[in-house]
């Protein structure tokens, strides 16, 4: 079978250019509820079996994901589920996502902190990291105790960590080096 990445791309590519510009965003965050729910072992199976007429797996799905659905959307559904790639919607909503994304200049960035961040200093964070990346960027907080203190910021394939882990990683191979 072919990578899932190869099967989701003209998904991707048919969604977001049928998106209109202002809803592409919402329509993604659509797809995405809906492949949150297809990512379910039980609703694959389901999916699958031969007696599962399509608009049974649409209701299901929709039902449980709990959104109204955009016609596009509802389109691009119908046409996974027609063709039998209702496991690949995951990667049809990272993928339109990122799309987007890349539409919009904006990129993800997820931020690991010790402690959670108030608003407040999660835009004053934000502000700085757009000056450090050179970029918008949608962040995303992320709680990871481990850290001790300070924060670890990942964008695409770049990491800017400020932890006490790391701090204290790097106290450690300098002693022992």
């Amino acid at each position: 079978m072919a990578e899932l990445a190869t099967i989701a791309r003209p998904y991707a590519e048919a969604l977001v250019d049928a998106a209109p510009k202002a809803e592409a965003a919402a329509w993604v965050a659509q797809v995405q509820a809906l492949a949150d729910v297809a990512a379910n072992p039980q609703l694959l199976q389901f999916a699958s079996h031969p007696k599962a007429q399509p608009a049974q797996v649409v209701e299901l799905l929709t039902s449980v994901a709990k959104v109204n659905l955009a016609a596009g959307v509802r389109n691009l559904l119908d046409a996974v589920i027609d063709n039998g790639r209702l496991e690949a919607l995951p990667e049809i909503a990272a993928q339109a996502h990122a799309l987007v994304n890349a539409g919009t200049g904006v990129s993800d960035a997820t931020v690991y902190s010790a402690f959670p961040i108030a608003a407040a200093q999660l835009d004053e964070l934000r502000a700085t990291l757009e000056k450090r990346f050179g970029r918008k960027l949608a962040v995303a907080v992320e709680i990871e105790p481990a850290l001790i203190g300070g924060v670890r910021v990942v964008v695409g394939d770049e990491v800017l960590d400020t932890s006490v882990q790391a701090r204290l990683e790097r106290m450690k191979a300098a002693l022992t080096s």
